[in-house]
């Protein structure tokens, strides 16, 4: 296999972090990365917020009851999505396809990078979007879509064998 399929098959959520920094260049690799991701008619509905404070850092992890790893790690970057540039009418839900296109290429590149991530989600559920959009200070019409907890793994997590030969159909059902 290459290196690209390595790092998908590698991926996992890790919950337990080194208090090891990560710089400026390869925060914004991975921002990069995310942006790389398709969208529906190219809309790219997303914003990117990255947080390094430890205060905010630590709110999200005390208020989010499933990002507790944050009072660990270095960074979380907050997916989101703009609603100024969302489709459309019936095509309006796309953006949370689109946002889940970004947060997946930043999971997958951070792992190339040795970098292990946590993807928490935040949408649909109003009580966490009203949390983090609070905590992090997000304008009126940003949407808080995922939260992704970035650092160097205290360890390595095993990898899950997820493939289910029996829910692949050829040709039809």
């Amino acid at each position: 296999m290459n290196e690209t399929i390595n790092s998908i098959m590698g991926r996992r959520s890790v919950r337990r972090y080194k208090d090891t920094p990560l710089d400026e260049p390869t925060i914004e690799a991975l921002l990069k990365a995310g942006m790389a991701a398709p969208s529906a008619h190219n809309r790219q509905p997303w914003e990117l917020m990255v947080i390094t404070d430890r205060r905010v850092l630590d709110r999200l992890a005390a208020e989010h009851p499933y990002a507790r790893m944050l009072g660990q790690a270095p960074v979380c970057i907050i997916v989101c999505g703009n609603s100024e540039r969302f489709c459309s009418g019936d095509e309006e839900g796309f953006w949370v396809q689109d946002c889940s296109a970004v947060t997946e290429n930043i999971l997958v590149a951070a792992r190339s990078l040795g970098l292990g991530t946590c993807w928490c989600g935040i949408t649909p559920r109003p009580a966490l979007i009203e949390m983090v959009s609070r905590i992090a200070g997000l304008p009126d019409g940003i949407v808080p879509f995922s939260l992704i907890v970035v650092g160097y793994p205290d360890g390595e997590p095993p990898v899950k064998d997820k493939w289910h030969p029996d829910r692949v159909h050829w040709e039809g059902w």
